[in-house]
Parts: C-alpha cells; sequence; structure tokens
C-alpha cells in the first residue's frame, strides 16, 4: 500500500491526487495551481509547484482546458481558394510569420478557409462555439466582413492588413500602402517616364485600393495624367491580362506601376510579346518582395512589404488579448515601406 506522502508506485503515473496529498492541499486547489486557475494562494501555488517537481507529474491536457477555458489553439482565416493559399508566396510568409510566434508559446494553428457563403457560415459557427482561443484573419474582402463577424462575437482577433469595416473595433497591422504607392510612382517620376499607368489591385481589398492612392496622388502632384488604369487580381495571370490590356489602350505607355509583384511578373510577360524592353523602353515597378522579384527577368524593383513580420506581430497582439481577458482597446499598428532597386527602373 502507498503511504499518504509517497510517490507512485512502480510503472504507474502519478496521479493529481498525489500532487495534493504531498502539498498538503485539497485536490481542487491542486488542479487551480497546475492549470493555470484562479484563487490559489502563494503558499499553495509554491507547494503544488513542489509537489509537481517531486513527483514527476504531467497534467491533463483535457483537465487543463476544463480549468482555464482555453484551447491552447488558434485559427487563422483565409477567406481565399485553397488553391490560391497554396501558390501565393504572401501566404507562405505569413504561415512562416505566425508559426513562428506560436511556436514561442507552445500553440496550436487551424487554418480555416472562409470563402463567402456556407464555408463562411461553417467557419462563424466553429468560432462562435469556442473551438480556439481567438482568430487572425488575412488577405480579407469587402464582401466578407469578417472584422464586423469577429467583433460582434467578442472573440479575440487580429487582423493582417486593415480591415474595410469596424476597423476602430478590431486589432491590426498593415504597411503603409498610400505611401508605398506613392514611393513606387516617385521612382519613376523621378526617372522621366511621363506616361506611366497603374495596374491596380482589387479594389475590393483594402491595399489595392490604399496603393492606387498612392499612385493617384503622386500622379497629380507631379501633373501627369491619371486616366490609364487596369484593375487585376493580384496573380501572374492576371497581371499579364491587364498589362496587355494596358498596352493596347496606352501604347504610349513608358512606365507601369504595379501592385503586386506577382502581377508585375506577369506584366513582364505582356512586354516581352509585345516587344517593349524594359526598362529601356518602359520601366516597370512592383510592390511585396516577397521573392519573385528577384527571380523575373529583369529582376523587379519592387516596394518591400515585411508580410512575415507583420504576420508575426499581429499573433503577438492577439495572443495578448487572449491572455489578458480581451480588454483594453484595439490596437493598431502600421509598418513602413521600404524601396528595393533592381533592374526594371
Amino acid at each position: 500500500m502507498t503511504s499518504p506522502g509517497a510517490g507512485p508506485g512502480p510503472g504507474s503515473s502519478p496521479t493529481l491526487d498525489e500532487v495534493a496529498r504531498l502539498a498538503g492541499v485539497s485536490r481542487a486547489t491542486a488542479s487551480r495551481a497546475i492549470n493555470g486557475g484562479n484563487r490559489v494562494s502563494p503558499g499553495a501555488q509554491a507547494a503544488v509547484d513542489a509537489a509537481v517537481r517531486t513527483l514527476g507529474y504531467t497534467p491533463n491536457p483535457a483537465a487543463r482546458s476544463l480549468v482555464t477555458r482555453r484551447t491552447d489553439s488558434v485559427a487563422l482565416v483565409v477567406p481565399e481558394p485553397d488553391e490560391r493559399v497554396f501558390s501565393d508566396p504572401f501566404f507562405a510568409r505569413t504561415l512562416h510569420g505566425v508559426s513562428r510566434v506560436l511556436a514561442e508559446r507552445d500553440l496550436q494553428l487551424v487554418l480555416l478557409f472562409a470563402r463567402p457563403g456556407e464555408e463562411e457560415q461553417r467557419m462563424l459557427r466553429y468560432l462562435r462555439n469556442r473551438h480556439v482561443d481567438g482568430a487572425l484573419v488575412v488577405s480579407h474582402h469587402r464582401s466578407d466582413s469578417l472584422a464586423d463577424h469577429l467583433a460582434a462575437l467578442a472573440l479575440p482577433c487580429a487582423f493582417v492588413g486593415r480591415p474595410w469595416t469596424s476597423a476602430d473595433k478590431v486589432a491590426y497591422v498593415d504597411t503603409d500602402n498610400v505611401e508605398g504607392g506613392r514611393q513606387a510612382t516617385q521612382v519613376l517620376i523621378d526617372r522621366g517616364c511621363r506616361r506611366i499607368v497603374h495596374l491596380a489591385g482589387p479594389q475590393d481589398m483594402t491595399a489595392g485600393v490604399d496603393r492606387m492612392a498612392g499612385w493617384h496622388a503622386a500622379m497629380q502632384a507631379a501633373g501627369l495624367p491619371v486616366d490609364a488604369v487596369e484593375h487585376g487580381d493580384f496573380t501572374e495571370p492576371g497581371g499579364t491580362e491587364a498589362a496587355a490590356e494596358l498596352l493596347r489602350r496606352h501604347p504610349d505607355l513608358d512606365g507601369m506601376v504595379v501592385a503586386s509583384d506577382l502581377m508585375a511578373a506577369g506584366a513582364l510577360k505582356a512586354l516581352a510579346s509585345a516587344g517593349r524592353r524594359v526598362p529601356d523602353d518602359v520601366a516597370v515597378i512592383g510592390y511585396d518582395d516577397f521573392g519573385v522579384s528577384e527571380r523575373t527577368d529583369p529582376p523587379l524593383t519592387t516596394i518591400r512589404q515585411p508580410i512575415s513580420e507583420m504576420a508575426g506581430q499581429a499573433t503577438r497582439l492577439l495572443i495578448e488579448q487572449i491572455e489578458d481577458g480581451h480588454s483594453g482597446s484595439p490596437v493598431r499598428m502600421i509598418f513602413p515601406p521600404a524601396l528595393v532597386r533592381r533592374e526594371s527602373t
């Protein structure tokens, strides 16, 4: 028979009851002390900690969840088709930034796709039922209203990129896309380009709208026309199609400000097919610097968006909300853009 103060018998694992007996506290107090609950005195906490070390006790994750009401997991919500998520370098960089921070806290990541319709409703039910402790949202669109939904759920959340609505109710991390668009355009103006077209991003995403606003502001300040715009979808095929249309409508173009490097890679193909040399005939600048810009021919001058750092910071903001009980005003952080010069300009 095992005496009240003794450890577990040979081959058996120590139990919570044995930890409580050795620490001289109730089983409920031992459970709260081990699993991070409240209402535990410093003396009782120290006694339980010592008993855990002596016995080599390993907490039961399910029991811990009952005490803390935490799942130790967060969702990454992506309102995009899954095939795009696994092919676009934006998402690879995002996942890298998120995973690095979660690993430091021993938290798990749940990936949720949330395209409009039944899939979005299923995702919202999952979040409403608190299967995760919080949600990160990337690549959101005007129509998804995810910021409104998450604010209504009172679920800890953080956005990578400024949301369309409820921007005062949710935390987000973004880059100054208006300034980035202005800087990109100014590079071509300073080079002497005078017929500068804009291959814009989707206008249902704040990044696409803001980068176009920066182009527009720089062009107006320089007294240059702002009539040459074609919208793409942040993909390479979309960039090829939009650039071909700009060449058809504005054959005198000598500069292209493109709202993403993937679209710029497509634009370079359209220019090559039309016999236009880059940068001799047409200077091209992209946006993102996710690796694509280094592999194009010629390599792209671009505006760097530090997406891995942004995603990591958004994850930290989310963890702070989870640990603080979702209290306090939402935090917004804006990263400055940075110009990266290569051969395309």
